[in-house]
């Protein structure tokens, strides 16, 4: 699949000469650079090749896919955001706060409910929402809570 003519690559004099200086010294990340070598071969301006994607991911072992996203981050967003990762979307937010994990503690160390013989993460998890203490949660997020800490269950 080619999507050139949508995202064409028309770099200037000067963002070309400063993605051969990127490349050429090689002080940036690895990704950076790759990127950079990306761009300068997709480049449709008079002083670049014209390469299609697939043209381009031949010639630096890359998927015809990073070569597009390049191009499209290009076209849409101008020349860092091409060069720069896409920024992670974060740590995940902590389901309980300090004194609800407490609470989880005291509650696993207790005596587990009737008809079983012991806490289990989902029991745990029911009785966290059945006790108010939180609105939902899931098994694995009461297992994670229950791993990072040093109590002793037995």
């Amino acid at each position: 699949m080619n999507y050139n003519t949508k995202y064409a690559v028309r770099l200037t004099l000067e963002e070309r000469k400063q993605l051969e200086s990127l490349v050429r010294t090689g002080r940036a990340a690895a990704a950076k650079r790759l990127k950079a070598q990306i761009l300068l071969k997709a480049d449709a301006g008079p002083e670049g090749s014209g390469r299609t994607d697939a043209g381009v991911a031949e010639a630096l072992e890359v998927s015809v896919g990073n070569v597009h996203a390049t191009r499209q981050a290009y076209v849409e967003q101008g020349l860092e955001a091409a060069l720069e990762r896409k920024p992670r979307s974060g740590s995940p937010r902590r389901k309980l706060d300090g004194a609800q994990e407490a609470q989880l503690i005291a509650l696993a160390c207790s005596p587990a409910p009737a008809g079983h013989a012991r806490w289990t993460l989902r029991l745990l998890a029911d009785k966290l929402v059945e006790l108010k203490i939180v609105d939902s949660i899931g098994k694995d997020s009461v297992g994670r809570t229950l791993k990072k800490t040093t109590s002793s269950h037995g």
